[in-house]
């Protein structure tokens, strides 16, 4: 790049916009009321405001319509890309590179042809705590002292936190919510932080500010994960009395530091009292198999209800959605220390079968592993072990569909009905809700947590379909962290998906599960389903399924 040569603006074909906005479209969704405000309140003194998204892409733009040939020529329009790798040194590609707000005035920045501008940017990160995107705010033409701006930072900085904020409240609305301020006035209305919590108390959600209150300085301490009784004086059992009702100035939070800070709670918006079971009311072999998904803690408890009868259990899923590791949580769970055998159906024949349980001790758990797989002499043979007098509790795991095989004349009937006082059914991974819970936990498995996804990256993974769920997703990760150089995994140490090409869509797939799962951002559910993106809104008109206000 040459400082003395006036080069045009940087901007994108039409095919790559369109790219860019369906990636972010949901982060401009929640925007756009914050900004179009903004753009109100400086409209007047002729200023444009940027949306860019995490590669630099502008992928939404607030201007005045008049100065639009000149706002173009600029790069201050939709489709301009500003990272500094094209632009030199601007407001977006500084703060991208920083990861902090900054103003780049005039002979700031690197281009000739960027020297009349006053370009002041602020970063918004995503709930854990990757950049998701800056927010702009420029001048074509402003007044010689930086100084000037000073105003427009402010502005840019309360906007992009209350984005933040927005976007966590939106992304978290089965949490609860811990809003906080390092003073009393405006907490309830305008408050300067805040981190989302599961039943346990962990947290799983952050805006940018908490890094700065939680997190001591240079200290790189991540706070996904971490429980808020070890950062502060409070327990999740104390955050009823965080909410409205009582005076801001009394609700005082006390950090291990002895700092203090002022909270406001707010409640997960549960319909029934079942949906409100967490985590943390959860045994402890159960309380960690799972994130913030509404469906999976409602299973969850029903699992710590059965645990101790001895009911059996058939537990459902495709491959790889982790149906041993629940199996043995239910029995861990159970009350006594009775023994635990695991029996492999595939391959078993009616003899070795009988082999396998005639050592058995009564009472025990007997988890059968893909009874579907058994013949008909095999399921004979498993009748009449299972038809006897004691105590033996059965918990079955099927990754295929034993009710149906049941009604084809597949499975006996008898047999099925032994098995399945009560179904379970794990979800895939590319419907459960919680991905970005369940990457922070299989990355501490790995290194203690010190590993990082980039944005990319991040953005890659919640896009693949997974077809071999969570054990997939962890061999992808085994693979990353060995390819890694660094302690961030980047778009390029990702390995390619295991079917490649993607296996097509099952048409009878929860189109509703997979956009709960992906934030109702269309193009990522695409990606899941195999799909283009105007077949997901083809299916979304047939289902009358609209985005979530």
């Amino acid at each position: 790049m040459d400082p003395t040569r006036a080069e045009p603006a940087h901007i994108v074909t039409a095919a790559e916009l369109r790219e860019h906005r369906e990636e972010a479209e949901r982060l401009i969704a929640i925007a756009r009321s914050g900004l179009q405000a903004l753009f109100r309140q400086v409209a007047g003194q002729n200023y444009v405001l940027l949306l860019a998204d995490a590669k630099g892409v502008t992928v939404h733009f607030f201007g005045d319509p008049r100065f639009q040939v000149e706002l173009r020529a600029a790069g201050l329009y939709l489709g301009s890309h500003w990272s500094e790798n094209l632009a030199g040194t601007c407001g977006v590609g500084a703060c991208i590179v920083t990861g902090e707000a900054v103003t780049i005035h005039q002979t700031d920045h690197f281009g000739l042809s960027h020297t009349p501008l006053s370009c002041t940017a602020a970063p918004i990160y995503d709930t854990c705590g990757s950049l998701a995107a800056v927010l702009d705010i420029s001048l074509l033409r402003s007044p010689a002292p930086k100084a000037s701006q000073n105003l427009a930072m402010n502005l840019v900085r309360a906007s992009a936190r209350r984005v933040e904020m927005a976007n966590l409240m939106a992304m978290t609305r089965r949490d609860w919510v811990l809003r906080f301020s390092s003073t009393p006035e405006f907490l309830e209305v305008d408050p300067e932080a805040a981190v989302a919590l599961d039943g346990s108390g962990r947290i799983i959600g952050v805006t940018g500010a908490a890094r700065g209150f939680l997190a001591p300085e240079g200290s790189g301490l991540p706070l996904i994960g971490q429980r808020i009784d070890a950062l502060m004086d409070l327990s999740v059992d104390d955050l009823p009395d965080l909410m409205r009702g009582r005076p801001t100035e009394e609700r005082v939070l006390r950090l291990k530091d002895g700092r203090g800070l002022f909270g406001h709670a707010i409640a997960p918006q549960a319909a029934h009292n079942l949906t409100r079971r967490t985590a943390h009311d959860l045994p402890g072999a159960l309380s960690s198999f799972a994130g913030p998904d509404p469906a999976l803690q409602r299973l969850l408890a029903e699992a710590a209800r059965l645990a101790p009868t001895r009911v059996p259990l058939l537990i459902a899923g495709e491959t790889g959605t982790g149906k041993e590791r629940l199996v043995r949580a239910i029995h861990v769970c159970a009350a006594g220390e009775r023994p635990f055998r695991h029996v492999v159906c595939a391959g078993l024949d009616a003899a070795r079968l009988a082999d396998t349980l005639s050592g058995l001790a009564d009472p025990a758990t007997l988890f059968l592993d893909g009874p579907e797989d058994l013949g008909p002499e095999a399921q004979a043979a498993l009748l009449s072990a299972l038809s006897g007098p004691g105590e033996l509790r059965v918990i079955s795991a099927s990754r295929g569909d034993l009710s149906a095989a049941c009604q084809q004349g597949g499975f006996r009937g008898d047999l099925f009905f032994r098995l399945a006082g009560v179904t379970l059914r794990l979800p895939p991974l590319r419907h459960r809700r919680d991905f970005d819970w369940l990457l922070v936990r299989l990355l501490a498995r790995r290194n203690a947590g010190d590993w990082q996804l980039s944005p990319a990256a991040r953005a890659e993974l919640k896009a693949r379909p997974w077809p071999g769920n969570i054990r997939e997703l962890e061999h992808a990760l085994d693979v990353a962290v060995a390819l890694a150089e660094g302690r961030v995994i980047d778009l390029c140490e990702l390995p390619p998906p295991a079917l490649s090409p993607a296996a097509p869509s099952d048409p009878d797939d929860d189109l509703h599960a997979v956009l709960a799962a992906c934030d109702w951002n269309m193009a990522r559910a695409a990606r899941r389903l195999g799909v283009n993106r105007s077949t997901v809104m083809r299916r979304m008109r047939r289902l009358g399924l609209t985005l979530p206000d």
